[in-house]
This record gives C-alpha cells, structure tokens and sequence, in this order.
C-alpha cells in the first residue's frame, strides 16, 4: 500500500509525513520502507505487495523519493527498511554504521533520452562522447539534481567524459524532481536526459509506445543500474533497537524479496512485453 506520492514540496514534509505513518504501527504488519522514484513510479511495488502479504503478512508501506533522501530517512530512523540504486553510497551507509546488512535484488540500465530528431546528433554514441557533444554545442539537458540514484550516475558520467557538472550553464536544467517528472520536463522544452530504463518503459506505455524522447545512447557499461535492499542497525535507532518485531519484518521481508519466487515475480514484470527489471540476488 503507497500512502504517499513520489514528490513532496520538501524534505522537512516528508520527514514529517514519515514520522507520523511510523508512529504506533509496531504491533501491526505494516513495514514502512523509503525507496527510489523508479521502483514506484513503474508499478513493481504496487505489483509485489500482494504476493508479499499473501507469503509473509507483511503490509508494505513506502515513500518514493530519490535514493540520497532515502538513505537520509534511513539515518534519521525514520523508516524500517530501504531499497536504493547507488551502490558507492549504499556501501558507505554500511562502512558509516547506519546499515548492517546489503543485499543485491535486481538491475537494469541508464539510457541517455533525447529528442526523435536528436538535434546534438549524438545517436549511437558513448556516453562521453554524447556528454561531450551535448556540452560542446550547449543542448538543452535535464538533471534531476536531486541527489537520486540516477543524478549520482549522471554526475559520475559527466566526471568520466573529463567535464565538470554544467549546473552553472544555462542549457542545463535541474528539475530538483522524480524521474517520470524530469523526462516530461524534457518533453516539453526538446532536451536530452537520463532515465533508467525501466521508467522510460513506463514512459513509452503513457505515452502509448509512441514517445516523443527516445532512446539514443544505451548498452554502454557504464550504465548499468544496480538496485539492493539495506537493512538499518537497529544500535543507531532506539526504537528498532526495542522493536524484535520490526527486525523480524525487514528480515523477513530481505528473505522474501531474494527469495526465487520474488526473484521470478520480478523477471515476470513487464509493460508492452518489456522487461523493467532483471533479479540478480543469487548472483
């Protein structure tokens, strides 16, 4: 069950919205867990809930923001369980003592996005060489510039094509939103962007798989996109710390999202007979 929507005006409202949804739910089944905008905005929550109640008991509650406030909502204690796309910072979470345990789910790929007619002409591509194109002849591009999974990706593309982040060019939009927003603010004003694949997959379906942004730059290396699941150290929240029943939960959730059965219901996700999302927790 989504109880919140992927945006929110701020950080301090979500805080507050999280805060009060985690207030009084230890004796139920509800798991509150923070995640990325991708893993809501495609649908794969809204798909795997059931199943995971109907195995476990577990009602899962979730906020959909970008994995940099996810992790923050993780320090703060504010939620029982994450599920974020940026393994540097994922493992950082753990070396600084926030998580205990990481565990691998699924994967899938950035694209670079663009225009049909591809103005900048950086179809077919590296990733550096369509950056470098992209800075050089100063197209209009999209950030999200929210500190997700998929900015943290994007600013690490940028510092591998040898450019410094273009955030003071005025050809380069920061949105500060979710992935579903930042490519429709692309749409509107003719820019490149990146998009993880599966988002632009649901993208494609809402735009009835005749998109005006289509995919120009993909299959590069670089571009895969890792998704895991964190478990908190119950040591730096009290309240986990007292709860067994809530370490039960995110333990038994962790058992359950790497289990084969969800593994196969993750393979088995598709919109227009595309995969969104490829399981690799046994890998």
């Amino acid at each position: 069950m989504k109880f919140t929507k992927a945006m929110f005006f701020s950080f301090g409202v979500l805080c507050a919205l999280s805060g009060l949804f985690n207030k009084g739910y230890a004796a139920d089944n509800r798991l509150l867990m923070a995640t990325t905008t991708s893993t809501d905005n495609t649908g794969l929550l809204d798909y795997l809930a059931p199943y995971l109640q109907a195995d476990t008991g577990i009602e899962l509650n979730w906020v959909a923001v970008g994995t940099g406030k996810a992790l923050m909502l993780g320090k703060n204690c504010d939620v029982d369980i994450l599920m974020v796309h940026a393994p540097e910072v994922e493992k950082q979470f753990i070396v600084d003592g926030y998580g205990i345990m990481r565990r691998r789910i699924m994967y899938n790929d950035f694209v670079l996005i663009g225009p049909a007619g591809d103005p900048a002409r950086i179809g077919g591509k590296t990733v550096a060489e369509a950056l470098k194109t992209i800075a050089l002849k100063q197209a209009a591009f999209v950030s999200r510039g929210d500190e997700s999974g998929t900015h943290k990706a994007e600013v690490s593309f940028w510092a591998a094509a040898g450019i410094e982040v273009p955030d003071k060019e005025r050809w380069y939009i920061q949105t500060g939103q979710g992935m579903i927003s930042s490519i429709n603010i692309a749409e509107q004003i003719n820019a490149y962007t990146f998009a993880d694949r599966g988002t632009f997959i649901k993208y494609e379906s809402n735009e009835k798989n005749n998109p005006p942004l289509v995919i120009l730059v993909e299959g590069d290396n670089v571009l895969r996109n890792q998704y895991s699941v964190l478990k908190l150290n119950p040591d730096r929240c009290k309240d986990v710390r007292k709860d067994l029943d809530k370490q039960a939960k995110a333990d038994k959730f962790i058992e359950w999202i790497t289990s084969s059965k969800a593994q196969q219901l993750i393979r088995d996700f598709k919109l227009m007979g595309k995969q969104l999302f490829i399981p690799n927790a046994d890998s």
